[in-house]
């Protein structure tokens, strides 16, 4: 396959979260299992997003829905590792955000594992697609490559 994407490095994303592996996250080959990494994405992303006061989940008009993921992995994480998600936004439309998370080993420069997820921001009552809140536009605006 000569579409697959090579692994990033950590200069390529705006803002880390440190994340730290579970017992439960290890599969029985003794890994993080591939499932636990969309969580990640969703963890990173959603607490940004929150702390920075873009995102109230339980009383904002506007929520986010994905609509879209994928995950590359390039080396396996494991319990016990501390988990660097680095972020970025590499596209954003009036009502719609595709978010970029690597993961890195703790220390390491290069992703184990880097994937997307788009949000498509909705207004809670209608699920109708809204534009982006300016909370949030300058939230995405500070995530940019």
């Amino acid at each position: 396959m000569s579409d697959r994407p090579s692994p990033q490095l950590r200069s390529s994303y705006r803002v880390f979260r440190k994340i730290p592996t579970r017992w439960m996250d290890n599969d029985m080959y003794g890994h993080v299992n591939n499932v636990v990494y969309y969580s990640w994405f969703d963890t990173a992303v959603n607490t940004h997003l929150i702390e920075r006061g873009a995102l109230d989940i339980h009383q904002g008009k506007t929520i986010g829905f994905v609509v879209e993921t994928r995950c590359n992995y390039f080396a396996p994480l494991a319990y016990p590792q501390t988990v660097d998600a680095g972020i970025r936004v590499v596209r954003a439309g009036t009502s719609s955000v595709q978010y970029e998370i690597g993961l890195f080993a703790e220390g390491a420069e290069t992703a184990a594992a880097q994937g997307h997820f788009v949000h498509v921001y909705v207004d809670r009552e209608t699920q109708r697609p809204v534009m982006l809140p300016p909370a949030l536009q300058a939230v995405v605006d500070d995530l940019r490559t």
